[in-house]
This record gives C-alpha cells, structure tokens and sequence, in this order.
C-alpha cells in the first residue's frame, strides 16, 4: 500500500473507528416503523393517501417553498419540471457536465438535448463566469430566444446542480438566466437542508427538484419532490405527474399523455417521519465534516471540500480532492479504502464522457475532467463519528 493511500485509511478509520462504513446509510427509529404500519392499516398505500399530503404539507414549511409536488423519484421531478417550463422537442438544455446521468436523461425524455457546462471548484456547481462568456460567443437573441450559433436551436432552459449538496453560485446563474432568457430549473437533488443567504437550495430558480433516494439525506425509499413558487406551474406538474386524469368520482378521463409519477403514501410515511430528524440529521454530517478536516489536515496532497462563503451546506457526500500531482493514486486510495471496509466512491464519469451523450453540445470542460480525476467521496452517513 503506498504511503498516500495508508494516510487516507487512518485519517478515515480515526474519525469512524474500526467498523465497516457504507457511503451514506439511511438511518430508522421506531417513528418510521410506526408511520408505516399505520399506512399499511389503511390500506391506503398507493398515490392518494393522508401522507402525501403531509409530507407535501411539511416540505413546503421547511423549504419555505410556496408550493411541493411530491413524485416517484427526483428524475421524475426533473422531467416534469422541464416539461412544465416549456422545453420541448430540439431544445438545447444547459447541464454540468459534473453531474448524476439522470440530470442530463431527464433532458433526453423532453426530446431535448443536453449542452455540456464546466464546473468552478470553489463550488463544484457550474461557474458562471466562464458560462457567461462561453454564450456570449456561441448563442445570439432572435426573437427573445437564446440560439446556439452552431446548431440553429433554442437554448430553452438551464439546469445548475448542486454538487454533493454545496451551493452553487446562484446569483450569478439567476443573472446569466435573465440575460439569455433562460428557464432555470434547480438540480437540488442532493441539497435539500442546504442554504445560500438563508434561502433553501431548490427555491431561487423557476422551479427545482429534490430526491429522496435511499442513499439521501433523508429518505422515502425512492422518491423526490417538485419545488416552485409559480402556482399554475405547480399545478400542471401535479396534473401531468398523476397521469393527467381529470379528477372524477368515478370516471377515467385523461385530456392529454400524462405520467405514473406521484409519490405512493406508504413512501411519504417514511418521508413524514424522516422529515422530523432532517435539522439533527444536517447537523450531524457538518460535525462529521469538521472531524474529518482535522483527520486530513496533516495529510499533504489531499483536502476536504468546504462549503462556499455565504452558504450552509449540508455536507451529503464528504468530498475529499487530491492535489492534482497525485491523482494518479486515487484507484489505489479507492482499492484500499475498500479492502478496509470503508465505501468509498470516485465522481461520476463526466456526462459528455458517457456514450449516449459524447456527440451533445459542449464548451471547454477542463475543470469538470480534472475534478472527476481527483475526487474521492467518503463514508458520509450521519451516525458515523467514533462515540
């Protein structure tokens, strides 16, 4: 084992002792078990039920979103955000290209097509900066739409993606939006509890998404929720979302395609009662961060992501970035860590790396291809601190 790889071992094994450590395990207390059973007592358990409604209810209150629309997964939200905001068939669709694969597949079930984004590493998140200047030299207005120069389509929409649950520059994304007439659409899958001047990570754009997958910061097994302030918006989602049925007592009658995509109540049980932990959960993983960037501050060649001045983040996947003289070490970091009993993780393939995706638009992505040679993500769930 190189010295390197032995550093990030202790480092990690000092902070979450000698057990084994997934990346992020969800955490079930006796609230979930009971919420459930509950549900299943009503036999309610499908998409209409009392707690839907409430988790619904709930997020709304501590995102401060005026309105929620819970859905099957964050993908699902996603789409339908995309499709509700009006980006169709031969749109192009701004997306990091640092991201999950399902923030560019959403695009691709709108007909749309993703257009690959760099990354800043003060946030991980798009940089705006360089956004800015890359669509001033590539798009120009016509009719007060945004054009790619080169491919003759409209640039409907973008959709910034909060890394890791770290805020992005979001001002500065909100500004390019009203610039180039852009729809911003939020990729808050993994930021839900994070803040940027107080204001919930989801909530800036014209609408934004929040996933509740198992390995979340919180969870309903799988789910995710639409966030917006725009009422009619809101509603189309929750339209489109339950199969577009007009409501009827009785009657099956659909005025348009629509999709299965609305949160089953025995998944928002689990959500109600994961929702009453998220504060201490938040918490938790910012004390984790802290832990650990005193276990690697003595370990030259690496350093623990921190969340961006001005911002709270709650700290989903810890993220570790080696200098760039060592990334040719991070397999044997990876191998090692693992063989120990610690889950730990590289980036995601960069998008535009990815098959389905290698002919899609693009600017530069320099930053994006070093960052995904360079990042380890490490065991992050929120008991694991050493008692």
């Amino acid at each position: 084992m190189g010295v390197l790889a032995q550093q990030v071992v202790a480092a990690i094994q000092s902070v979450v002792g000698d057990t084994k450590a997934g990346l992020h395990e969800p955490k079930f207390t006796s609230s979930e078990y009971r919420l459930v059973q509950n549900c299943l007592d009503s036999t309610m358990v499908s998409s209409v039920g009392e707690y839907v409604e409430r988790f619904e209810e709930n997020l709304a209150e501590y995102t401060g979103s005026p309105y929620v629309v819970a859905m099957s997964s964050g993908t699902a939200a996603l789409h339908i955000a995309l499709l509700v905001a009006g980006v169709g068939p031969d749109d192009e669709v701004l997306v990091p290209a640092l991201s999950f694969v399902a923030t560019a597949n959403a695009v691709v079930y709108c007909g749309a097509i993703p257009h690959f984004i760099d990354s800043d590493t003060t946030t991980l998140g798009m940089d705006p900066g360089r956004l800015r200047d890359y669509l001033v030299e590539t798009t120009e207005t016509q009719k007060g739409r945004c054009v790619n120069r080169v491919t003759g389509r409209t640039v409907r929409a973008l959709v910034p993606m909060h890394t890791y649950g770290h805020p992005l520059l979001i001002d500065e994304i909100l500004e390019i939006g009203k610039e180039f007439n852009l729809t911003i659409i939020e990729d808050a899958a993994e930021a839900l509890g994070s803040t940027a001047s107080g204001k919930h990570m989801g909530t800036f754009g014209d609408a934004g998404i929040l996933s509740f997958n198992g390995n979340k910061i919180i969870t309903t097994g799988g789910g995710g929720a639409l966030l917006t302030g725009d009422r009619k918006l809101a509603s189309r989602a929750r339209h489109l979302s339950t199969t577009a049925k007009i409501p009827h007592k009785w009657k099956y009658i659909h005025d348009e395609v629509g999709f299965n995509y609305r949160m089953p109540n025995l998944n928002a049980a689990i959500g109600c009662a994961q929702l009453t932990k998220l504060s201490v959960f938040v918490e938790r993983k910012r004390e984790l961060y802290l832990e650990y960037k005193s276990a690697f501050s003595t370990v030259s060649g690496v350093r623990i992501f921190e969340e961006p001045e001005g911002c709270r983040s709650n700290y989903w996947l810890q993220t570790l970035i080696l200098d760039e003289s060592f990334e040719d070490e991070i397999d044997e970091i990876l191998e090692e860590t693992n063989r120990c009993g610690y889950m730990t993780r590289p980036a995601w393939t960069p998008l535009h790396k990815l098959k389905p995706y290698e002919t899609c638009p693009k600017m530069r992505l320099e930053v994006s291809e070093s960052l995904a040679r360079r990042i380890i993500n490490l065991p992050s769930s929120p008991g694991l601190m050493r008692q």
